[in-house]
């Protein structure tokens, strides 16, 4: 229902478009400065722009008859709703807020050293991209308890961004052997890659066999895919990412915006591993 809303916005728009396109200007007028007329004039760049868009981002083929008839109007109707990751850009909204609770929770820790307090700072950390500073907090938070698995599976991603793939996989291995399906299967996904990243390449493809298995998720099947791929596995990662390309034909909208940019990078291994196998 809502991408139906969102093509009957867009169509409007286009039509929008091509009246206030047919309408005359008057002549005694030809020479004032017209706003609307001014971005109509230049469009052209936006509608250049948004074409651009499309080829990287490839959403559903009528927004391309859309940018090219509209004009303006649709390329600025393709970018509102296709172009604008509403997610990226509310976490963005929310950063001086978590600015702020940060500061706050770093003086409150000072009086309240509670694991609680810890976690939160953490999380925050996490999502700043202040991944050493998250392991701090997390390394804080798992010296007072360690009876839950989140805070040791949130200080594994810091590690995993910092690169120290030892101990990120020691703490993986500890949230996988109490939940192998732990955040989607995600905590599973990681593990796999910090055992490839190590070289332990047999425990890594055992890990991945293990995991396509029981997840079904885009991200996770690429993960799998993209290592086959580099470890002679070619034709099992071409059933994989064929299955991801398959599954997009049926998916709801939000869940392809969603996950556009594993199937996206699902489509660009699978045009690899033709040309490949066709050399």
């Amino acid at each position: 229902m809502k991408a139906r809303l969102r093509i009957a916005f867009a169509i409007l728009l286009v039509f929008l478009s091509l009246a206030l396109l047919a309408q005359e200007e008057k002549p005694e007028r030809a020479r004032e400065f017209s706003l609307i007329r001014g971005l109509f004039a230049y469009g052209f760049l936006l509608q250049i722009a948004a074409v651009i868009h499309w080829a990287r981002k490839r959403p559903a083929a009528f927004w391309l008859w859309i940018i090219i008839i509209g004009g303006f109007i649709g390329s600025l109707a393709y970018f509102l709703i296709e172009g604008v990751d509403f997610r990226n850009v509310g976490l963005r909204l929310k950063g001086p807020g978590r600015r702020r609770r940060i500061r706050m929770l770093r003086a409150l820790v000072l009086d309240n050293p509670s694991d609680g307090n810890f976690e939160e700072l953490g999380e925050l950390l996490l999502l700043e991209k202040r991944y050493r500073e998250a392991r701090e907090a997390y390394d804080r938070a798992l010296a007072v308890r360690t009876d839950s698995i989140d805070p040791f599976y949130r200080r594994a991603q810091a590690l995993f961004q910092l690169r120290e793939y030892e101990a990120a996989g020691r703490d993986l291995k500890h949230v996988t052997t109490v939940d192998p399906r732990y955040d989607y299967s995600n905590a599973f996904c990681l593990y796999a890659r910090s055992l490839g990243l190590m070289g332990r390449n047999a425990e890594a493809m055992a890990a991945f066999e293990q995991l396509i298995e029981r997840s079904h998720s885009a991200e996770t099947l690429y993960e799998a895919a993209a290592f086959f791929a580099g470890n002679d596995r070619e034709a099992a990662a071409r059933d994989i990412v064929q299955r991801i390309i398959a599954r997009e034909l049926t998916m709801p909208h939000y869940q392809k915006r969603r996950d556009r940019v594993w199937l996206r990078k699902a489509k660009a291994l699978e045009r690899r591993l033709r040309k490949s196998s066709a050399a």
